[in-house]
Formats: C-alpha cells, sequence, structure tokens
C-alpha cells in the first residue's frame, strides 16, 4: 500500500499567507529526471488538475501528480526559514542519497 507524502501545518500556513489559495492556485510537487543525482523536485505554485493527488489543510492545497506520486510516498512537504532563506523541503524516505542543496535525490 502506497502511503501518500504528508504536508505539515508550517507548509500549509506559509500558502496561507502569502494567499495561494486566494489566487486559485496549490503547492505543486512534482519529480522529474535531471539534477545532479538523477531525479530533482519542481516545486511551484499551479492549478490543480482533476488527476492530481489533492492534500489539503488550512484552507490551501499541496498536489501531486500521479508520475511524482510513487517517488514521493511517504514523504514530508514542509516550509523551512533559515538564515540563507525560507524556502519550502521535502523529506523523502525512499531517497538514497541527496545532494548539498536538497533539490535533488538518488533512489
Amino acid at each position: 500500500m502506497n502511503l501518500p507524502p504528508k504536508v505539515t501545518d508550517r507548509a500549509f500556513a506559509r500558502l496561507a499567507e502569502i494567499g495561494a489559495a486566494d489566487q486559485g492556485q496549490a503547492l505543486r510537487v512534482a519529480v522529474e529526471g535531471g539534477g545532479c543525482s538523477g531525479f530533482q523536485y519542481e516545486i511551484a505554485l499551479d492549478e490543480a488538475k482533476p488527476e492530481d493527488l489533492v492534500l489539503e489543510g488550512q484552507g490551501e492545497m499541496v498536489v501531486v501528480d500521479t508520475v511524482s506520486l510513487p517517488f514521493l510516498e511517504n514523504a514530508v512537504i514542509d516550509f523551512t526559514e533559515e538564515l540563507i532563506g525560507a524556502r519550502f523541503t521535502i523529506e523523502n524516505p525512499n531517497a538514497t542519497s541527496s545532494c548539498g542543496c536538497g533539490t535533488s535525490f538518488s533512489m
């Protein structure tokens, strides 16, 4: 059984701060081939599509396409604020290694 990714309250709160739902947008998390480790995350505001998995919280949505879903099984989508900047992050238990910036991984 595939477990969908989880989204933290912090990530939903950040989407609410930027007014994503008010603009008809959701946070799209996708996996594409490329990057320095073989796969890379694509994270952007986008409209939800009928075939997407929709994760909802605090009136906001995070969407994942069906192709990316197996790569994100049981992952955690979060938002962090550090000295170097603020960003959405993905903690992926399926990744066997990742690059230093955390946007690229291998399985």
